[in-house]
C-alpha cells in the first residue's frame, strides 16, 4: 500500500493503481523516492516500470547487510528514466538463505549486478542464467561484504595461479 505521503509522485500512484500490494511502504528524502517492494513482485513491478513508465535504464543493482536484523539483506536496484530525466529506488528485504528472482528478463544489464550482488554479499538470485562469482576466485570463502566477514577475510590460498 502506498504510504499517503507519495501520492504526489506520478510513478508511485501509477504503480499503486496496478500493484497496490506489491508496494510495502517508501519515502521521499530530498526529492528521491524510495519504494519498497514485496520481494515476490519485484520482476512484474520492474517490467510495468521499464514499459509503462519508461525506467528504460538499470543503473545498478547492490544489498545492504543489516545483521542481526531479519530479514538480513535488503535488494537495492537503482532505476534511471531517461526520457523522463528521473530515477528510482526500489527496495526488497530478503533473509539469509532466501532468493528473490532475477530482473534479467526485464534488463540484461542485471546480469552483472546480480553477479556482484550475489559474490558480496551471497544473496541468491532465482533463474538468473549465470550466478557465479565475478569479482572473488571461484574457490573463495564467504561474502566479503557481509557483517560477519572476518575483518582480515579468510586466508588465500594463490597456489592454483
Amino acid at each position: 500500500m502506498l504510504p499517503e505521503n507519495l501520492n504526489h509522485h506520478a510513478v508511485a500512484a501509477a504503480l499503486a493503481g496496478r500493484y497496490g500490494e506489491a508496494i510495502v511502504g517508501g519515502h521521499d528524502d530530498k526529492g528521491e523516492l524510495t519504494l519498497f517492494i514485496a520481494p515476490a513482485s519485484i520482476v512484474e513491478v520492474c517490467r510495468f516500470l521499464k514499459a509503462d513508465q519508461q525506467f528504460n535504464r538499470l543503473s545498478g543493482i547492490t544489498g545492504v547487510d543489516w545483521w542481526p536484523d531479519a530479514p538480513r539483506f535488503e535488494v537495492v536496484y537503482l532505476l534511471h528514466s531517461i526520457p523522463k530525466n528521473q530515477r528510482l529506488r526500489l527496495k526488497c528485504r530478503v533473509g539469509e538463505g532466501e532468493e528473490i528472482e532475477s530482473v534479467t528478463s526485464v534488463w540484461r544489464a542485471a546480469n552483472w549486478y546480480e553477479r556482484e550482488t550475489f559474490d558480496l554479499f551471497g544473496i541468491q538470485f532465482r533463474n538468473h542464467p549465470d550466478l557465479r562469482r565475478i569479482m572473488m576466485p571461484a574457490d573463495w570463502e564467504g561474502h566479503p561484504l557481509r557483517k560477519d566477514y572476518p575483518v582480515h577475510g579468510h586466508k588465500y590460498s594463490y597456489q592454483n595461479e
